[in-house]
């Protein structure tokens, strides 16, 4: 199958990615705590359902803009061995399906964003797979997995009561960036409204 187009319009493989219908285990993240005791999937069974992710990812625009091609593409980037999205079928029950994603480092700043989008797009595009719910989790070794896998929990809470993928969970500060904050809790300006500036 060939590669799919990013948002920058290239389309090369350049020896950069595996193929879209190759499992190579190398060259993706051991499953992790959420995926302990859980069936994970491997070989054929993920490569379908990550097939179905690509599609739903470039349909709901789930895309990494550190890379700039759409999140799906991550478990194919040789560069990043260690980093993407791995699924098991949940132990008590084969209609959920855990998705663990790792970044590629442990201080992305879009994990929160990207673990969100992909919540959206699996549970609001549902009815292109065979889960009635895909649960999402952050691995442990990014720095706010706690904070981010929390608001997911919850996410998928209001999700199961409202059926309603577009459920505002409260972010607080995950995810915002310093800047952000700082415009949050910059008290008033010395000057008043007189001031040059």
């Amino acid at each position: 199958m060939p590669g799919f187009p990013s948002l920058g319009g290239g389309n090369d493989n350049d020896g950069l990615f595996d193929d879209y219908d190759e499992f190579v285990p190398e060259h993706i993240p051991e499953p992790n705590v959420f995926l302990e005791d859980h069936d994970v999937l491997t070989g054929k069974d993920h490569l379908a359902f990550h097939d179905i992710t690509q599609d739903l990812f470039e349909e709901r625009k789930v895309y990494d803009m550190t890379f700039n091609y759409n999140l799906a593409r991550l478990n194919l980037d040789t560069r990043h061995k260690n980093a993407g999205y791995r699924y098991a079928e949940d132990a008590d029950d084969s209609s959920v399906l855990r998705a663990e994603f790792t970044p590629t480092t442990p201080f992305c700043p879009q994990t929160h964003t990207l673990t969100k989008g992909s919540f959206r797009a699996w549970n609001g595009l549902s009815e292109r797979h065979d889960y009635d719910l895909v649960k999402v989790r952050a691995d442990p070794m990014h720095h706010n997995a706690g904070p981010i896998n929390d608001e997911l929990q919850e996410l998928e809470e209001k999700y199961l009561e409202t059926g309603d993928v577009d459920v505002v969970a409260d972010s607080g500060d995950i995810g915002s960036n310093p800047m952000e904050r700082a415009k949050k809790e910059e008290g008033p300006s010395r000057g008043g409204p007189q001031a040059p500036f």
